[in-house]
């Protein structure tokens, strides 16, 4: 599972300084949001969760140890599958508290400001960015679909190829060895096609029950624990009231084909279709993006 990492604020303090040794990680942005329903939420390492109000939006924050998410220690972070997993639940479960309450933007995971006035200059002077942001996600969730096809999914009913006589030269049981092989590759081929064209109809379908749709790389196996072949990897951004008809179009693409598994996940705070490249920051939901 790779993870969209996030910026260290240009004079925050860096690992490593005199002066200071803690900074403030931000989770997300909210609009209208009461700060009770962050009472006793913890983020990452543990941190306690806070809101910083500026007008009408609120940051979501912590405070976290430099030594921890410092630069330095942010780069031997990210080769550590198991610190990556458990920062971006941990971020996750943050945002998705507040986006039960109200329309919340998250940003990409570790990114760090150096002090909770900097976090308020930071929504006061990109109000418009956010405002925008959030009123495309307001009344919407992300749903993501994800298509495995299993062994069985590849197997084929063709009769094997009828024998044929053999050639006076001999090698009869040879070549009836390479024609059963190029037999089951054709099938195979034609098999994967099948289900590749499958998963197009299914995606297609989905498509019109979506506001949007973002196509991400098949998840690392090792973390998604599946042990079927990923054939798709899809986020739909869905109206509230469209969500019942969606789901029943992915219940019933399910059952189409054997060997072939349709995963439905959500509701997600809207990340795949959140970009606040220009406010300093990224979305990015466990489980997508590029560590960098």
């Amino acid at each position: 599972m790779n993870h969209h990492t996030g910026r260290h604020e240009p004079g925050a303090p860096q690992e490593g300084t005199a002066q200071e040794s803690t900074a403030v990680y931000l989770y997300g942005v909210a609009r209208g949001l009461d700060p009770a329903v962050l009472g006793g939420v913890t983020g990452v390492s543990s941190a306690a969760v806070r809101a910083v109000p500026a007008g009408d939006l609120t940051a979501l924050v912590s405070t976290v140890e430099l030594a921890d998410f410092g630069e330095d220690a942010l780069r031997d972070h990210l080769e550590d599958l198991d610190w990556l997993e458990a920062t971006a639940r941990a971020h996750h479960e943050v945002v998705d508290r507040a986006a039960q309450a109200a329309p919340t933007a998250p940003v990409r995971i570790a990114t760090l400001y150096r002090d909770d006035d900097r976090v308020r200059q930071v929504l006061q002077e990109q109000h418009t960015q956010f405002t925008r942001v959030l009123d495309l996600i307001s009344g919407r969730a992300e749903w993501g679909v994800k298509i495995y096809a299993h062994p069985e999914a590849f197997e084929h009913d063709e009769p094997e190829p009828e024998p044929q006589p053999q050639a006076t030269t001999g090698g009869g049981a040879g070549t009836a060895y390479l024609r059963r092989r190029q037999a089951q590759r054709r099938s195979r081929q034609d098999a994967s096609r099948r289900i590749n064209d499958y998963a197009q109809s299914v995606h297609e379908r989905l498509t019109q029950h979506a506001r949007a749709s973002r196509r991400h790389p098949p998840q690392d196996q090792r973390l998604s624990g599946h042990a079927g072949v990923p054939v798709l990897n899809m986020a739909y951004l869905l109206d509230d009231e469209h969500t019942k008809e969606f789901l029943d179009t992915a219940r019933r693409a399910d059952a189409e084909l054997t060997g072939v598994d349709v995963e439905v996940t959500g509701p997600w705070p809207p990340y795949s279709f959140i970009d606040t490249t220009d406010t300093g920051a990224e979305g990015g939901r466990p489980g997508q993006g590029e560590a960098r």
